[in-house]
């Protein structure tokens, strides 16, 4: 199977990600920077790319311009062949209204599927972390012979409520599609497991347009992929679940596969970073075989000066840490560490300067924050709620371009 030349690929990317904020104050929640020189969206294109699907388009909405300076200048794929990466923002072609929800953002894009005429839509989301073979559940798909195909992954029971729960009764179709059920089903080969939904899909391309069509004409409808269209597919019996547990990434380890995690909140968020820095990391972002692309951008090469170090930590290009410590971090391009501070289980984005002697802990320090000479972050959570915002797993963060005090 020509698996590329058959499919379009629509991501969608104008969420406003509320619980990121402040750290999408400024920007979409696809743009946050991740992992030291990622963002967010970055995982997703690679996945699609990697597995042949070239044919991209981004439907951004919310604060966009930078996440669409991001796939400008990184995401070129080759012109000769037909392939591209396009970011397409909200053009109102149907009237003078903003997207109402993920199902009427693809409704109001559809002159993209009609220049296209392909077999396939893969529908993906913008914002999570995980590799992903999407050929595999391609074929799955077509195997099937499903209008649409959820991929799920198997969650316990106890964790599934957050979530869109997926039930099916022989491992395959799909009988009800819940949005975070209180008693979330078991799986019949696992009555301890869900599957919940990772918010990606893919459509025979008529199943997919009469569905929005019919769901447009419905006052009643959020105008949602999840709530919406995949439960109406589900009742007239066209809805298919992949199970991303057999889902084989080239070059994956046993202790990363099938990771996937959402990070929507801040929580998640600096969690998906601890996973990404032990020796043998939970997600490992150094698997050649299967890259997370990025552009780097031009910076010299981290720089170590006056006995700075940096213990279990990824350390970015353009960094100089002097005569400081960092440990159990995360630091972006750019990142300055001066004379005697201790950074310690944080994050720090593009171009953060911490002063002399100050001490940052458990932090999220968004683009170009400034920390003076003798500050203290993280270390007095008490005082810290009174000047800046506080996860509710005890989190601190500074939002772009913020002094802290």
């Amino acid at each position: 199977m020509n698996t590329g030349a058959d499919v379009l690929g629509i991501v969608l990317a104008g969420g406003e990600g509320k619980r990121l904020m402040p750290l999408t104050a400024d920007r979409a929640k696809p743009a946050v920077p991740f992992g030291g020189t990622h963002r967010l969206i970055d995982f997703v294109l690679s996945n699609l790319v990697h597995g042949g699907f070239r044919r991209l388009c981004v439907l951004t909405q919310y604060k966009s311009h930078s996440l669409d300076r991001h796939i400008s200048t990184t995401w070129r794929l080759s012109a000769l062949t037909g392939e591209y990466v396009t970011p397409v923002p909200a053009q109102q072609r149907l009237g003078p209204r903003w997207y109402q929800g993920s199902a009427d953002a693809i409704h109001q894009s559809l002159n993209l599927v009609h220049d296209e005429n392909p077999e396939y839509i893969a529908v993906f989301g913008a914002d999570n972390i995980y590799r992903m073979d999407p050929r595999q559940m391609l074929e799955a798909h077509v195997s099937s012979g499903a209008g649409v195909t959820v991929a799920g992954i198997r969650v316990p029971r106890k964790e599934a409520t957050e979530f869109g729960v997926i039930r099916t009764t022989d491992g395959l179709m799909i009988d009800a599609f819940m949005e975070k059920p209180a008693d979330p089903p078991g799986l019949p080969d696992s009555p301890e497991e869900a599957y919940v939904s990772m918010g990606n899909y893919i459509f025979t391309t008529k199943v997919m347009l009469e569905a929005l069509y019919a769901d447009a004409e419905n006052a009643a409808s959020h105008h949602d992929m999840g709530r919406d269209i995949i439960p109406a597919l589900v009742n007239s019996g066209e809805a298919a679940v992949y199970d991303f547990n057999t889902n084989v990434v080239p070059g994956e380890t046993e202790r990363d596969h099938g990771y996937w995690r959402d990070v929507g909140t801040i929580d998640s968020y600096y969690d998906a970073h601890t996973d990404l820095i032990s020796t043998h990391p939970i997600f490992n972002l150094y698997n050649r075989r299967w890259p997370i692309l990025a552009h780097p951008g031009q910076r010299p090469a981290a720089k170590f000066v006056e006995g700075g170090s940096a213990n279990q930590s990824i350390v970015s290009n353009g960094c100089i840490i002097s005569g400081a410590q960092v440990v159990d971090s995360v630091l972006s391009p750019g990142v300055i560490v001066e004379q005697g501070a201790v950074v310690q289980g944080s994050v720090l984005l593009d171009g953060a300067r911490v002063g002399r002697g100050a001490v940052v802990r458990r932090a999220i320090l968004d683009k170009n924050v400034v920390v003076p000479p003798g500050a203290h972050i993280g270390v007095d959570l008490a005082r810290d709620r009174g000047h800046y915002h506080v996860s509710e797993g005890g989190i601190v963060v500074l939002g772009k371009g913020e002094r802290a005090i």
